[in-house]
């Protein structure tokens, strides 16, 4: 592995064999890019000069994202290649040279992962690249794509009518793609015989059936031996990796497993079982001759597509060939139903909340940053408790800080602690919150609000995993798991220079949108009753009931304070209602107040407008100072020299002067 720094802004990069197609018609510009990607441990697929030239590349090479020059030889431009990734689920940076505002509008519509500016610098490239593969790995464009295209080529395989081998043999190679395998093992766990049939993945695209007589004829023993090393075996009732000491141990309970191990030359393995309605039972098992090849990612997929395999076993076997015991489906299906209380008392039946609850299912499992968007009101704070509360971390500290509540100057003593005698007033040692969450999740509320300064060091707490008390003189681990939220635009606060695009891009990995109480209208009677239950308790009435005319109020109103408005307009209503019955609620006149504005929709910008904004912003700040306490260059946590350079090559000296 191969890593790169930029202490400029923070980025931390690191690649695995990333493979990268240039797609740029100027030799020694495309010859300069390939030297700089390769320098830091990538690996260049080719360069092509033309759309055409690209597309074959792309089929042969299959990349893991373009370089794309807009304007290329021939009548196709990279826009229109641009539009033919997309299809293809490929990322893509353009590289823009002097295009007018005109295409370069064009190309900014077809949502690229980055922009790099002719003449670019490596330190330009490699952050642009890095951020783009960091948005690519874990978008949810992504994981959503993975699942559709496995779920469809599986059907495919359903449709085909194949016989059992065959079958397999094309499960095998399609799902290789999304879970890599040296041996997939298949077959019932409860069979009274092993009779489980293997696919060994001999080189590249060359893939063989292992039957039980076969693995006889490997392993040297004879079918009676497999079948006892089979019975002594525990089956495993849940999906689980093993690897290193955990499938040594586990050998000692599955034979079968350190039989097959040993043959095959196996460090890592996933087990999935598969218990549905109409299949039970049934195993998978991912073998790999590599150690912690597997993940919880590999897991999640699975997951989400066990119905799709459930056809496919169903196709491939025969009915008398389900008659096996039932022993995991209840179970499984206990653990799977969500508890409506888990969802920290979120009242929703309509499909945008619908929505809200799928994707918090999906997320709470990882330990992914979540990124939690919507107005004032909403309830963002009750959808981080629920994920949390979801998660494998739910038995640890969940801390919130709102970070528009913290003062400036005590910022850093209360998120990250202090020593004592770290300043004036440090009479003894202080344990910030991002230690105290240690396990544990910290949601960040106001996200937007934050200071740049602040920024820049909550960027390197989620880059390097580590935390330095004020005061401090070394670095202490920390295991956090950051759920953000915000009711600002930041894509607009990145682009005027208030927000680091870096660690947008950080918590902006899988954003989960929180509907305004007028769009999901259908959700206000049970909002309503959920309150008036609530309220009347509190007050030692009996719960009251909502005429059809105050029903009919609440229905109609705007609500520009969202949940929080409506809740307390319930309450108020319940204070002044003398009988069983509120008749009427008082609403506020000052949905007036709030017109509904018409966003403009975020325009990406080149690396070199975000930086030039940025600058400028953080000059007209500090007053046109550039170095000493306060200046520029210490917020931008950059050398004097290097921001003189940067002004003059930005051409922003003038501006501020």
């Amino acid at each position: 592995m191969k890593k790169t720094a930029d202490i400029e802004y923070g980025v931390v990069s690191s690649t695995i064999q990333k493979r990268i197609l240039i797609v740029e018609d100027q030799f020694i510009e495309a010859h300069d890019l390939q030297l700089i990607l390769e320098k830091a441990g990538y690996v260049v697929t080719g360069i092509a000069r033309s759309v055409e030239q690209a597309l074959e590349q792309i089929e042969n090479e299959k990349p893991d994202l373009v370089f794309l020059d807009i304007m290329l030889k021939g009548t196709r431009n990279g826009i229109e290649l641009a539009h033919l990734l997309k299809e293809k689920f490929i990322g893509f940076i353009f590289i823009s040279a002097n295009s007018s505002k005109s295409i370069l509008d064009q190309a900014k519509m077809t949502q690229p992962y980055g922009f790099i500016v002719k003449p670019f610098r490596d330190q330009d490239v490699l952050t642009t690249l890095e951020i783009a593969f960091y948005r690519q790995e874990y978008s949810l464009e992504t994981q959503l794509h993975q699942q559709f295209q496995l779920q469809k080529e599986i059907t495919e395989i359903i449709n085909a009518n194949l016989k059992r081998e065959d079958a397999l043999l094309a499960f095998g190679k399609i799902i290789q793609t999304f879970i890599p395998f040296d041996y997939l093992e298949a077959g019932f766990a409860t069979a009274p015989e092993y009779d489980h049939l293997g696919i060994i993945r001999k080189n590249l695209d060359d893939y063989q059936i292992i039957n039980p007589q076969k693995l006889s004829q490997i392993t040297a023993l004879s079918d009676k031996e497999i079948n006892d090393t089979y019975k002594k075996s525990k089956i495993d009732l849940e999906s689980i990796i093993y690897s290193e000491e955990a499938l040594i141990n586990n050998f000692q309970a599955a034979p079968i497993k350190a039989l097959i191990a040993h043959n095959f030359g196996i460090k890592s393995y996933l087990v999935f079982p598969v218990s549905t309605t109409s299949v039970q039972n049934y195993q998978f098992t991912f073998y790999s001759r590599n150690l912690n090849i597997y993940s919880q990612e590999n897991l999640k997929l699975l997951n989400s597509l066990e119905n799709t395999f459930s056809q496919f076993i169903a196709k491939i076997y025969s009915e008398e060939e389900f008659n096996l015991p039932v022993k995991k489906i209840e179970a499984k299906k206990a653990d799977s139903a969500v508890n409506p209380e888990s969802f920290e008392g979120i009242i929703g039946n309509s499909s945008q909340m619908i929505s809200v609850f799928n994707y918090i299912r999906k997320v709470a499992p990882s330990d992914t940053s979540v990124l939690v968007l919507g107005e004032s009101g909403t309830g963002k704070e009750k959808i981080a408790k629920s994920i949390h509360a979801l998660s494998p971390r739910k038995d640890n500290p969940l801390v919130i800080i709102n970070c528009g509540a913290i003062p400036e100057n005590l910022a850093e003593s209360i998120l990250f602690g202090h020593e004592k005698g770290a300043f004036t007033g440090a009479l003894e040692k202080r344990i910030g919150k991002f230690e105290l969450a240690d396990g544990g999740t910290v949601f960040l509320d106001e996200i937007g609000e934050m200071s740049l300064e602040l920024q820049l060091k909550l960027l390197r707490v989620l880059q390097e995993k580590e935390i330095e008390r004020v005061g401090g003189t070394s670095s202490i681990k920390i295991d956090v798991r950051i759920i953000a939220a915000t009711n600002k635009n930041l894509e607009e606060e990145v682009a005027a220079g208030r927000f680091r695009m870096d660690l947008y891009y950080r918590l902006y990995v899988f954003p989960i949108t929180v509907p305004p109480l007028k769009k999901r209208k259908e959700d206000i009677p049970d909002l309503a009753n959920h309150f008036i239950k609530i309220y009347s308790e509190k007050m030692g009435r009996k719960t009251l009931n909502l005429s059809d005319f105050a029903l009919q109020q609440i229905m109609n109103y705007n609500w520009p304070g969202n949940i929080r408005e409506l809740e307390h307009a319930i309450q108020r209503a319940i204070l002044l209602t003398d009988g069983n019955t509120i008749k009427e609620i008082e609403l506020s006149t000052s949905s007036k107040m709030h017109p509904e504005v018409a966003s403009e929709p975020f325009s990406i910008k080149t690396i070199l407008e975000n930086e030039r904004d940025y600058i400028l912003y953080i000059l007209k700040k500090c007053n046109g100072k550039i170095s000493g306490a306060g200046g520029a260059a210490e917020i931008l946590d950059i050398h004097p020299s290097t921001l003189n350079s940067k002004i003059k090559k930005l051409e922003i000296k003038r501006e501020i002067s």
